[in-house]
């Protein structure tokens, strides 16, 4: 098989990581990749968000699967245009993938088909958002609807805080991601994520993961993309994870099928564990970054075979083999993300880090120089995964090959898994 993988970043590294060690596959291609991704499969410069060009691209290869990692070309319709030329995708079309794209699409999807979650309303004024925050009580949830790279979320303790987000969101922060905003009841309870497969009608569960998106340890610090995780998620219990299949992702697929617009590929529910159940926090149509990382080296089965069975519809017949172990990622950044940062300090120390027992590293934003030296070249910039009997020992692990790794210039939480 030809299969062409869109995305440069960290759960991209995954998933070529994944992909390149099917038996089924001849020839990978990355758009654009990265440089640490050149081992894996030949890297084209065409941008992810570049939906003309990828498409071009895949009928040029003749690719037999194309693998869309980030959300922008999923909200963009890339599977809408690769199926208009006979493309198989892994990923949903446009207006599926508006679970994702807008959050008061996919809060409106829930409502129509009972699936729990908050109470809400979406309002595109000062006048309205003042008046739902002052009907929500103290303490509730501000969402910008589109995408906004993890940090159109503010989670506000008081009235007065939740109406200066919502005017700073409504007064253009995040441009037409936030011409709309939603204002949110504020559940309590620990947070987990679970990762379905969809082909349309049938539904599959893959696996859970829990992430910590705060910059700092003890939870301090602004939101980020997410700093590390662990997988399986330690309080989403097997009698949970039926009760999330049971009563959101089933739901959701069975939905999205009956208002004529089935869902394909993957689904990332985050969800909040209150004392009434589980709830919808927010949905993904791709894999998490960092949860790919943590997630696909417990995988078994080749990657590629439960894709195409999502593409062709088979998931019905299909089943998937984990390792029984835990693993626990952890995320090295730039110095100052996930505000301003600097590129081109050297990170020293990955080759001995790599030869860890039990030890992954993906690359989310490096580059690599002339001299063969690893460079710094984003936010976010590693992840180091270690799988462990359980989670205590996988977090060990993975400790120990960050022990390894030289960058003055990067910094990680000290706590990620802890406890």
């Amino acid at each position: 098989m030809k299969i062409l993988l869109v995305g440069s970043g960290g759960r991209e590294h995954a998933l070529a990581w994944s992909i390149s060690a099917s038996a089924l596959v001849e020839e990978l291609v990355i758009a654009p990749g990265s440089d640490a991704m050149a081992d894996l499969g030949k890297c084209v410069p065409v941008a992810a968000d570049d939906v003309e060009g990828l498409t071009e691209l895949a009928v040029n290869l003749a690719a037999d699967l194309v693998v869309i990692g980030p959300e922008v070309p999923l909200v963009l319709g890339l599977a809408d245009s690769l199926a208009d030329n006979n493309i198989a995708a892994f990923g949903p079309s446009r207006v599926a993938a508006q679970l994702e794209g807008s959050k008061a699409f996919a809060r409106e999807v829930c409502q129509r088909h009972n699936i729990p979650q908050p109470a809400f309303a979406v309002v595109r004024n000062e006048d309205e958002a003042r008046q739902k925050i002052d009907t929500m009580g103290e303490g509730c949830v501000v969402k910008a609807d589109g995408l906004a790279a993890g940090k159109g979320v503010v989670v506000c303790d008081t009235a007065e805080d939740a109406k200066k987000a919502a005017a700073e969101m409504l007064g253009g922060r995040f441009g037409a991601a936030s011409q709309q905003v939603l204002i949110e009841e504020r559940m309590v309870g620990p947070e987990a994520s679970l990762f379905a497969l969809v082909d349309g009608a049938d539904c599959l569960f893959m696996a859970s993961a829990q992430d910590h998106k705060r910059a700092f340890d003890q939870d301090q610090g602004p939101n980020t993309g997410g700093m590390g995780a662990i997988s399986p998620a330690p309080r989403l219990d097997d009698a949970l994870r039926d009760q999330v299949m049971t009563e959101i992702v089933e739901p959701l697929a069975r939905g999205m099928a009956d208002e004529g617009t089935p869902y394909r590929g993957v689904i990332y529910v985050g969800l909040m564990l209150t004392t009434t159940g589980p709830k919808v926090v927010e949905f993904n149509c791709r894999f998490g970054d960092p949860e790919a990382q943590v997630i696909l080296p417990r995988l078994k089965t080749d990657l590629v075979t439960a894709m195409l069975a999502v593409v062709e519809g088979g998931l019905g017949h299909f089943s998937m083999r984990w390792d029984e172990r835990g693993a626990v990622t952890v995320v090295m950044a730039a110095k100052g993300y996930p505000g301003p940062y600097s590129k081109g300090s050297e990170i020293r120390g990955l080759k001995e880090a790599a030869r860890h027992k039990d030890t992954l590293i993906f690359h989310a934003g490096t580059m690599i120089d002339r001299d063969d030296n690893v460079l710094a070249n984003g936010g976010r910039v590693l992840a180091v995964t270690g799988l462990g009997g359980d989670g205590a020992s996988a977090r060990q692990t993975a400790y120990d090959a960050i022990g390894c790794i030289d960058w003055p210039d990067g910094f990680f939480r000290t706590d990620i898994a802890k406890g």
